[in-house]
């Protein structure tokens, strides 16, 4: 490993190199060739927006339709990835969070706060007031007549 790709202690990558480069290179040589094809189809248009700093929503997003197709292995690797280069951070994780009311969701966050229950608690708990959010305005837009596709 050079210097460039030896994180800090922090998870940042060190040097010139993007901490997002160091990341891919360590996925190909990890990952089954197949798998690693996949998830650099998914993952280019939203490195490509981040590169040319058009960072939309839409441009940090997985195609849901195109994700839905991927081994669960490959879409936390895809979330990882899009993680790193707009953190710049290697030490990212996914971590499950078990929400009774949407059922489990999945998200990214830095090693510290995955291994933090309170933290995760009160991800939970904000998990839960947005569903709870936008089933009231799911509700409203039915009474009303209006799409409820959001």
């Amino acid at each position: 490993m050079s210097d460039s790709e030896i994180p800090h202690g922090d998870g940042r990558a060190h040097g010139d190199g993007r901490a997002v480069d160091v990341y891919l290179d360590l996925l190909r040589i990890r990952m089954d060739t197949e798998d690693y094809r996949l998830l650099l189809r998914a993952v280019e248009p939203v490195l490509q927006a981040i590169e040319e700093e058009r960072l939309s929503s839409d441009d940090l997003a997985l195609d849901a339709g195109a994700a839905d197709e991927l081994p669960q292995e490959v879409r936390d690797e895809a979330a990882l990835v899009i993680a790193t280069a707009v953190t710049g951070r290697l030490d990212n994780e996914v971590v499950e969070i078990d929400v009774e009311e949407t059922g489990p969701v999945r998200i990214v966050t830095d090693a510290t706060t995955a291994s933090d229950p309170a933290r995760l608690g009160e991800i939970a708990d904000y998990i839960r007031e947005r569903h709870r959010q936008t089933e009231e305005l799911r509700g409203i837009a039915e009474v009303s007549g209006l799409p409820t596709d959001f």
